[in-house]
């Protein structure tokens, strides 16, 4: 008895909030002007469409360059979030035609995003994966949280008739870069990228639109709907959020344990040898049987008991099997003939040891620059590589150079140089005009002397003018003699001496 008495006040109070919701939150709310606007802008449209291919091109831009701003700007577009979010509120009022319609506008939208991006990357020169390529084959429950938080918010704000606070819900959200991702993964034949974009923006749409869903019935939408149908609702928000959640939950653990690893290796294998030693090359493979780690250590002392106590160390620590191999060289100076065989024993095992490594380098060097992988030159012991570039017509020297640029961020650890498909009778580009050196022209010009290994003459104008221009491009790493002295200021190739 005194069980049912002291519920009666709680009972009361709830029932006075779900008054007070019906008549002060639902009662506010012009449900049937909502759902016109979200039907008029779900559907698929020739604007709609217009923009998806905009926010398609910005984005694939945004990827590759990359370019964070770029991506901002793509992102403002957001063609996507509304047909998601009609989806939402068709499955909150059980509206077959409005979910049909949403859905065709979605699967035209994402094909078109996905097919015009691979057929843009597959004629691209650029194939390399960007940091914000890269950043997107991965999602985590972190990223079902972002999406999940962000559609509460898109979904209150089109309620409450805030409607433009959704373009900033789509920022948080990034609906059309997974898109481009998976276009860049099918045209450079890349699974592993183009599944982990794929799972990111279905992780993204389905937990906006049923959040979206559960935030329309809460406002009072679907007031119609029996409570079946509203079990059911339920049951398919908590079973797809779950199900979403398993493969997040692995993925996000496996980061998390590739970040420990990676310290752990570092510092275990640096731990081993003296305090002069140093770690030159680190790399580590995981797999789901074993974590493979191949490294390279200069020391003053060798240690032949290293791996052994290395990979026990390491197994028990991170609590996997290690198949792992430090390579020693001797770095002392007055042992030279020791240091000699210690590298030339690396480079011998370089097939076994590092091929892996030196092939994908080679492959992503020939991705970005379009050089034929059989045509460079690769010196495995410096860890360099020249390529002489694929010709892209009107592209000027700084072209190349951001070609190359590209090229050394994909190949980590190697020095990379690029060789513009320049004609030798081709003037280099005029580094000085209206009596000011212009640096970046400066740079254009030393930047082509050093890769096409050849020097600049520079002839007219005053002395000063050349000197400054010889001293420039110099002090650049590019070679320059002063020519004859009569004319305006030009700049020309040294003639190629005769064999």
């Amino acid at each position: 008895m005194n069980v049912a008495v002291q519920d009666v006040p709680a009972r009361n109070r709830r029932g006075r909030f779900r008054r007070w919701w019906r008549i002060n939150v639902i009662g506010s709310v012009d449900h049937d002007a909502v759902l016109r606007q979200v039907a008029e802008e779900a559907g698929w449209s020739p604007r709609y469409g217009l923009m998806i291919v905009l926010s398609m091109a910005l984005s694939l831009l945004g990827l590759l360059m990359p370019s964070v701003a770029v991506l901002i700007g793509a992102m403002l577009i957001s063609p996507l979030m509304m047909p998601i979010i009609g989806l939402g509120f068709g499955i909150a009022v059980l509206d077959v035609p409005d979910i049909r319609k949403s859905l065709i506008a979605l699967a035209i939208g994402a094909g078109l995003a996905v097919g015009l991006s691979a057929l843009l990357v597959a004629l691209s020169p650029i194939q390399t994966i960007t940091t914000e390529i890269a950043g997107r084959t991965r999602p985590t429950l972190f990223d079902l949280l972002v999406a999940f938080l962000s559609a509460i918010a898109g979904a209150y704000a089109l309620i409450r008739g805030r409607g433009a606070t959704v373009v900033g819900v789509a920022i948080a959200i990034a609906l059309m870069p997974p898109l481009c991702v998976v276009g860049f993964g099918i045209a450079t034949d890349n699974a592993t990228v183009a599944g982990g974009a794929l799972l990111l923006f279905f992780t993204n749409l389905i937990t906006i639109a049923l959040t979206a869903a559960a935030m329309a019935r809460i406002y009072g939408f679907g007031r119609h709907l029996t409570p079946r149908n509203t079990t059911f609702q339920i049951v398919l928000f908590v079973g797809a959020m779950l199900a979403l959640s398993v493969p997040l939950v692995a993925a996000l653990r496996q980061i998390a344990f590739e970040s420990v690893a990676q310290r752990q290796v570092r510092s275990a294998i640096l731990s081993r040898f003296p305090g002069e030693a140093r770690l030159s090359q680190l790399e580590i493979t995981y797999d789901r049987s074993a974590v493979r780690v191949r490294a390279v250590v200069l020391t003053p002392k060798l240690d032949p008991q290293a791996d052994g106590a290395l990979a026990a160390q390491l197994g028990q620590r991170l609590d996997r099997r290690l198949d792992l191999h430090v390579d020693q060289i001797r770095s002392s100076m007055d042992q030279q003939a020791t240091e000699a065989a210690q590298i030339a024993k690396v480079n011998e095992r370089a097939g076994a040891t590092f091929g892996p490594v030196r092939d994908r380098i080679m492959a992503q060097v020939a991705l970005v620059t379009g050089a034929a992988v059989d045509a460079m030159q690769v010196d495995d012991a410096g860890r360099s590589v020249r390529a002489v570039a694929a010709e892209l017509p009107g592209l000027p020297p700084r072209g190349y150079r951001a070609i190359e640029a590209r090229a050394r961020a994909a190949a980590p650890g190697w020095q990379v140089e690029v060789v513009p498909p320049i004609a030798g009778d081709a003037p280099p580009p005029i580094a000085y005009q209206a009596g000011v050196a212009d640096a970046r022209a400066l740079d254009d010009a030393a930047w082509l002397s050093a890769r096409l290994n050849r020097g600049i003459v520079v002839s007219g104008g005053t002395t000063a003018q050349r000197d400054a221009l010889v001293a420039g491009i110099g002090a650049r790493g590019g070679r320059a003699v002063a020519g004859a002295p009569a004319g305006a200021l030009s700049l020309a190739w040294e003639p190629v001496a005769s064999e």
